[in-house]
């Protein structure tokens, strides 16, 4: 197999399953159906898969197309090979409310370390005034 640079090693995986991990945290699974120069991704019967601890719930997306610059993360599924993971699928209504309370903890968790730092003097900027710096 000869090597080919860039996006186009992406030409033999197009209608293949895959999985793609986004900048912002986000998993897609989908079908690869077209790609750019620039790694713009376009995957047709995506679903969202949204882990919280050993649960996982899939929400339908169908047609997504996927920026180049977010991907982190891309690999073929094997389709043919058993599914042996311990995780058990959840509805969607189920895991939205587990990853609420996720959520609702993680923020919780943050205000107490915050807080601590403080007490003591320390001052750590806001994630949203990291930009500034």
């Amino acid at each position: 197999m000869n090597y080919v640079p860039g996006t186009a090693s992406l030409i033999d995986d197009i209608d293949k399953k895959h999985l793609v991990l986004l900048r912002d945290g986000r998993t897609l699974i989908g079908f690869l159906r077209s790609i750019d120069q620039f790694a713009n991704l376009v995957f047709h019967q995506t679903v969202e898969r949204i882990h919280v601890g050993k649960k996982f719930g899939d929400i339908p997306r169908g047609i997504f197309i996927v920026r180049g610059e977010n991907v982190v993360l891309l690999g073929e599924i094997d389709v043919d090979k058993p599914c042996d993971t311990v995780l058990q699928q959840v509805s969607i209504e189920e895991i939205l409310e587990e990853q609420r309370l996720q959520q609702q903890a993680k923020q919780e968790t943050e205000k107490v370390k915050m807080q601590v730092l403080k007490d003591r003097g320390l001052s750590v900027p806001k994630a949203d005034n990291l930009d500034e710096y």
